[in-house]
């Protein structure tokens, strides 16, 4: 599966897999045997970055992610070293021992020594400079390797950029999708002047473009090797393939969907497609 390249540090950078598997909502229900079975799936498939937090399922996706991730080290399938495992902390839990706190709590539902990148879930009322403060603290522990914000605009980035160690934020990650382009006129270019490379969580616009009957006209006209894209991988690909975004998060909590996304990753929508998905979903900042 692709990777890009994430500038976690002045003198090295660490690989990325640019698809990830997105848990909002898992661990609501009683359906976590289908949702350990989805993670376990997407894993066979390649898929080596899983997003989740503590909000989702209030931990609960956290263990369905920590159980499909024993069960497939147990396997012999993947290894820990190989998977980028991403979490974030609730606002409310983000002063400095706050923040050390839920970050222990969450490292014992997902059955791991540290995180690969934790990011504070969205601005709230506890001071910026105490969740920075808190997360140096938990990375020179060994808990995190790397820390990030998500849900941050343009103003926000700007404050965050001013505190001490501000500048070592590896990521950004928001709400982008093809249908969703505001961030290209001010935040994607904000961050591309920096080097933040953009994290794009809901691509599929929560499942609405994977519906989309104009897209799937498309997609029947311009897949590869002899097979249609379908719409969700038309859009999928899209965000993928613009500057600075360097992961694309989208959940899938059936096996079906996961074999359908992994798709998008390995290229299977042709190039010559995206001028007619582009007047289809209407224009943004960014040249595709």
């Amino acid at each position: 599966m692709k990777t890009v390249k994430l500038p976690a540090a002045k003198s090295r950078s660490v690989s990325v897999p640019a698809l990830g598997l997105g848990t909002w909502r898992f661990g609501e229900t009683r359906a976590r045997a289908h949702e350990i079975a989805a993670v376990r799936r997407a894993l066979q498939l390649g898929y080596r970055l899983l997003d989740t937090a503590e909000m989702y399922g209030e931990g609960g996706a956290e263990e369905v992610i920590g159980a499909a991730l024993a069960e497939s080290i147990a396997a012999g399938e993947v290894r820990r070293e190989d998977i980028f495992l991403v979490s974030k902390v609730y606002p409310h839990n983000a002063s400095g021992a706050g923040t050390r706190a839920a970050c222990e709590r969450s490292l014992r539902r997902l059955r791991v020594d540290s995180i690969d990148l934790y990011l504070l879930h969205w601005r709230g009322s506890v001071p910026l400079r105490e969740t920075v403060a808190g997360f140096i603290a938990l990375k020179q522990a060994g808990k995190i390797k790397h820390w990030g914000v998500s849900n941050f605009d343009v103003p926000d980035m700007g404050e965050l950029w001013q505190l001490e160690h501000g500048t070592q934020c590896a990521a950004n990650q928001v709400y982008y999708s093809a249908a969703e382009r505001g961030i290209e006129f001010d935040l994607l270019p904000w961050q591309r002047e920096r080097g933040v490379p953009l994290m794009a969580y809901c691509p599929i616009g929560q499942g609405a473009l994977a519906r989309d009957a104009a897209l799937a006209r498309i997609g029947a006209q311009h897949g590869t090797a002899g097979a249609p894209a379908t719409a969700a991988q038309i859009v999928l690909a899209w965000v993928l393939r613009q500057p600075n975004v360097a992961s694309a998060i989208t959940g899938a909590s059936r096996p079906e969907q996961v074999d359908e996304n992994a798709a998008a990753s390995g290229h299977a929508v042709a190039p010559e497609l995206f001028a007619s998905a582009e007047r289809i979903l209407g224009g943004g900042a960014t040249a595709t």
